[in-house]
């Protein structure tokens, strides 16, 4: 086994309805994440985010970790898991605290935050993260790092993610029984923001569209800062179930089917363009067109898109991304979706694949991964944050220590 030592190395699990992927990094000298390990194996243990087959489920996490592990040379013994479905639920909130000493300090942040998210959250619900969207001093907006400055009031923006506890429970188990330790559970969408949208994006607005093989995961950011979440309970399987309907073959055929002929607008293909669909039950293969396969396709993409826009339209931050749509995840590769969303949302529309990562050329600028490389980048940053809040609130203890003793000696 490798002698990379835990603290140099990230794990992000990405427990999907369609595969669970997990993903090994190194983060080098120069503080740049290299991918280093990959395993990914077909997941049948959860239904629209949620587990459904625990069995399953751990059998399906234990050989991609195993398969990560036999590829980076190292022992896995804890990771960061991604979670979606449909009992997220997300919701912006405040806080006021008055400022004791004149100066922002860390105590005061902390209070603020507590206050913000002081709401009565549903006995079934957990909350799962607390960001940060806005501070304001005695009413000075806009202020993203409020540490240092001078006041009297501190005020918080904030939006909070709640999900299920026992969806939460239920995914922990599955990790557990794997012999591993969660660092920690991250909205899917957010993690997958890590990999795939710019800074320029995040401040001026954009809305990230993470369509899975069992849900669609909605984020929009406005100013830098996450500002909305939602999950659609339909995704890339319901377009697998679809062709397999239509075309009267079996799901994974179907499934083939998509990848390799899929297009989401059929105007872009010709109706001379053949393919070959194997029957049910041993019947023989029949040869289609494509663009009856883009008729089907095509009816379900707009479905999706429609009830994102539809999201949006509803949350009130539609017309507050004027850097358009970013898609990504499993289901966004096929032909001709960037276009359909185009029309669908009247605004720009781009394909996100990671970044700001290195390693296997097969993860990146691949969207499939978003999720999985993301939760390492979003892993690489926690790492970060928390090494240097030790070190101010450290030096901070010393300089009050340095002071009492100053006065009293």
């Amino acid at each position: 086994m490798s002698s990379i030592s835990q603290s140099e190395m990230l794990v992000g699990l990405d427990i999907g309805t369609s595969k669970v992927v997990a993903v090994v990094a190194e983060v080098t000298s120069d503080n740049s994440t290299e991918i280093i390990g990959l395993g990914i194996h077909p997941s049948r243990g959860l239904r629209n985010g949620v587990v459904v087959d625990i069995d399953s489920t751990t059998s399906a996490i234990k050989k991609s970790i195993s398969e990560a592990e036999s590829m980076a040379g190292c022992h896995i013994s804890s990771c960061y898991v991604g979670i979606s479905g449909s009992h997220i639920r997300g919701l912006n909130s405040e806080g006021v605290v008055p400022i004791r000493d004149g100066d922002v300090k860390y105590s005061d942040v902390d209070r603020v935050i507590e206050t913000a998210q002081a709401m009565a959250i549903p006995a079934d619900q957990r909350l799962l993260h607390v960001l940060p969207r806005d501070y304001i001093i005695d009413k000075q907006d806009g202020i993203k790092e409020p540490l240092g400055m001078a006041g009297s009031r501190l005020e918080a923006k904030v939006h909070l993610v709640t999900c299920s506890n026992n969806a939460s429970q239920n995914i922990h188990k599955c990790v557990s029984a794997c012999g591993l330790d969660v660092e920690g559970f991250v909205l899917e969408q957010l993690a997958s923001s890590y990999a795939v949208l710019t800074k320029d994006e995040r401040d001026l607005g954009v809305c990230l569209i993470d369509i899975g093989g069992g849900t669609t995961d909605i984020a929009v950011f406005v100013d830098g800062s996450i500002s909305f979440t939602d999950v659609l309970p339909i995704a890339g399987d319901h377009v697998t179930n679809d062709i397999a309907e239509a075309l009267r073959t079996p799901p994974t055929q179907a499934e083939d089917i998509k990848q390799q002929y899929g297009c989401a607008v059929s105007s872009l293909t010709r109706p001379d363009e053949l393919m070959m669909v194997p029957g049910m039950g041993g019947r023989p293969e029949r040869e289609l067109s494509r663009q009856a396969l883009a008729d089907v396709l095509e009816r379900r993409y707009v479905e999706i898109f429609s009830m994102a826009q539809q999201k949006l339209n509803i949350s009130g931050f539609e017309s507050l991304i004027p850097a358009g749509i970013v898609i990504t995840g499993g289901a966004s590769k096929v032909e001709g979706s960037t276009e359909l969303a185009e029309e669908v949302f009247h605004a720009p529309v781009r394909l996100g694949s990671p970044q700001s990562i290195s390693g296997f050329k097969e993860i990146i600028n691949n969207p499939i991964y978003a999720t999985a490389a993301g939760l390492l980048l979003y892993g690489r940053k926690k790492l970060q944050e928390d090494h240097l809040n030790y070190i101010t609130r450290d030096k901070s203890v010393l300089n009050r220590i340095s002071r009492w003793f100053g006065g009293n000696l």
